[in-house]
């Protein structure tokens, strides 16, 4: 076949493909926004944003932002290389020291959650090995683990006994076995047993890797997350905390004994191979973290807030799923969702649609995210949106 025939058969095809995936409600597109929170604008109309994860309402938050921005006016705005290069600035140095006197865990910043979780796994995880994975584990999870060389199965979601018969089944049969899970489950908003997984992990001889990407901030007296408030931090072997929800910034950091952080400085291709963030964003996140510990007030917030919208839309006869912050809010089919979330929108409520292949088919939802910025009489109005839509 000729090139020129060849790359317009390719582009035939990918028409195709669009076209199928608007035929099965699975068509995204990229709206630009000027975002807010509690309130958002887009094309000219306010909504009440309940599509972001900025959970504690920092990000928009013009008195906090002009505090950070007075302490940075030296800080350089570019990173020019790799850590490993000349992108290891004096922010990340500060930042990963203020990070342990935190935790009393080694730290180690890396440039997105992803990066993170696509980074660490493959560099820890090889042939001879065995990753057990809950079913509803982040994409990133996922893709790191297919890019190890270990053998990989899926427990069913938060089911221990499940989890228990797979390590029963084949721990004897490598040298070691993952036990990977969220803490908080971005696509259910329920919580991991974090006291069942740490018994699995030391009666079958395991390691445990979770990530804490939805209750970095929220959870705990001191924002830390939830293996700190369950006191089992130190039987974790990787936590991998995401810093652009609840924190309002970019990047991850993960904790681990000091071996395991220097071996991930020499072998996670991520850390190597990526440039590093800019010195200003880290000190954002180190300017974020400081002052996140004392923030219990907006964490109770969040906690009524999300009581209250929970036990509102139950009442209605919504199918709320989660005990968290992320309320997803189960409609079934792509097409009911769509028209759901079309429904809000035109009640000056944005709220996204999470649609199969997302979710399993038969289970597209509204997913709600929370945030401490929202109000009460904000809290009865989206009651009163959703309860419009179920007329």
């Amino acid at each position: 076949m000729p090139q020129q025939e060849n790359s317009r058969a390719f582009y035939r095809d990918l028409e195709q493909r669009l076209e199928q995936l608007r035929r099965q409600g699975q068509w995204r597109e990229l709206r630009r926004s000027d975002y807010g929170l509690p309130e958002m604008t887009f094309e000219g109309t306010r909504y009440l944003n309940l599509s972001s994860n900025d959970y504690l309402g920092l990000a928009n938050d013009a008195a906090f932002r002009g505090e950070f921005l007075s302490r940075v006016q030296d800080t350089r705005l570019g990173a020019t290389g790799s850590r490993l290069m000349t992108g290891n600035t004096l922010p990340y140095a500060d930042f990963e020291q203020q990070l342990e006197r935190a935790y009393g865990l080694p730290a180690l910043v890396f440039g997105s959650g992803y990066h993170a979780n696509t980074g660490v796994l493959p560099a820890l995880v090889s042939s001879g090995d065995l990753v057990l994975a809950d079913r509803l584990v982040h994409a990133s999870i996922l893709d790191g683990v297919l890019a190890s060389k270990a053998d990989f199965q899926r427990y069913r979601h938060n089911d221990y006994e499940h989890l228990e018969t797979l390590l029963a089944r084949n721990r004897s049969r490598y040298r070691y076995v993952w036990i990977v899970s969220e803490t908080i489950f971005s696509m259910d908003g329920d919580r991991a047993d974090l006291a069942r997984l740490v018994d699995l992990k030391n009666r079958y001889e395991a390691l445990l890797y979770l990530d804490e990407a939805h209750s970095i901030g929220t959870d705990g007296e001191d924002g830390l997350g939830m293996c700190r408030q369950a006191g089992v931090l130190e039987q974790v072997d990787v936590a991998v905390f995401p810093m652009g929800k609840a924190m309002a910034s970019h990047g991850a950091f993960v904790l681990a004994k000091r071996p395991l952080r220097d071996y991930l400085v020499n072998t996670s291709r991520p850390m190597i191979f990526s440039t590093a963030l800019p010195p200003v964003c880290v000190a954002w996140s180190a300017f974020v973290f400081s002052r996140m510990q004392s923030m219990a007030s907006e964490r109770e917030r969040l906690q009524h807030n999300s009581a209250q919208l929970r036990e509102g839309l139950r009442e209605m006869g919504y199918r709320v799923l989660g005990q968290s912050h992320i309320l997803p809010v189960v409609f079934g089919d792509n097409e009911a969702v769509l028209q759901a979330s079309a429904q809000l929108r035109a009640q000056g409520i944005w709220a996204t649609a999470i649609r199969y292949p997302t979710v399993p088919r038969g289970e597209a939802r509204i997913r709600l995210s929370v945030s401490s910025a929202f109000s009460s009489d904000q809290i009865q109005r989206i009651l009163q949106a959703f309860d419009t839509c179920k007329r």
